[in-house]
C-alpha cells in the first residue's frame, strides 16, 4: 500500500504541477507533509534546499529522496516514475495536437490564466519556509541570511547552487 501512496504523492502534482518543477514543488509538499505525514515543514525545506545545490530537475531530486526515504530503493524507484509518467505521457499524447494549435489565441489565454496561480503557490511556499526559518533559527539570521542571499544572487550575481552551498555550510557550522 506504501508504493502505491508514494505513487499518488507525486503523480498529482505532476498531473496539476503546469510549468514544471518549480510549480509542482508546493504541490508535492502539500502531499508528503499535509496529506501523508512523511515530513515536517521543516524537513521538506532542507530536502528542498539540499536538491536545490545538486544538478538536474528538482521534483525528480525531491521525489528520489523522499521515495527512498518512505519506500527505500523500490520507493525510490516509484517516486521516479511517478514524478516522469504525466509529462511523459502528455508529450506522448498530446505533442502533435499542442504544436497545431500553439499559435491559438485561447491556448495563449489558458496558459495567461494559470501563470497567476503557480505565483500565488511559489508565494505561499516561500511564506512557509520564512516561517518555518524564522522559528527554527531565528528573526536575525533569518533577516540577515535573506538580505545576503539577495545581494549575492542579485547584485554580485553569484551563481544560485554556490550561494546554496555556502548556505549549507554556514549552517552546518553556525547552526548545526
Amino acid at each position: 500500500m506504501i508504493y502505491w501512496e508514494i505513487f499518488l504523492a507525486f503523480f498529482v502534482p505532476g498531473v496539476v504541477g503546469y510549468g514544471g518543477g518549480p510549480s509542482s514543488i508546493p504541490l508535492i509538499q502539500t502531499e508528503v507533509v499535509d496529506r501523508y505525514g512523511w515530513l515536517t515543514n521543516a524537513e521538506f525545506g532542507e530536502i528542498l534546499a539540499f536538491g536545490n545545490a545538486l544538478p538536474g530537475p528538482i521534483a525528480t531530486k525531491i521525489a528520489g529522496h523522499i521515495g527512498y526515504q518512505v519506500g527505500g530503493v523500490f520507493g525510490s524507484a516509484v517516486a521516479l516514475f511517478a514524478t516522469v509518467a504525466p509529462s511523459l505521457i502528455a508529450m506522448v499524447l498530446l505533442l502533435g495536437l499542442l504544436l497545431k494549435h500553439k499559435d491559438s489565441p485561447k491556448v495563449k489565454r489558458m496558459t495567461a490564466f494559470i501563470r497567476p496561480t503557480i505565483a500565488i503557490l511559489l508565494v505561499v511556499l516561500a511564506y512557509e519556509f520564512i516561517e518555518t526559518s524564522w522559528f527554527d533559527t531565528g528573526w536575525f539570521q533569518t533577516i540577515l541570511l535573506a538580505i545576503l542571499g539577495f545581494v549575492l544572487l542579485e547584485r554580485l550575481k553569484i551563481h544560485p547552487a554556490l550561494v546554496i552551498v555556502g548556505y549549507l555550510i554556514y549552517g552546518g557550522i553556525f547552526l548545526g
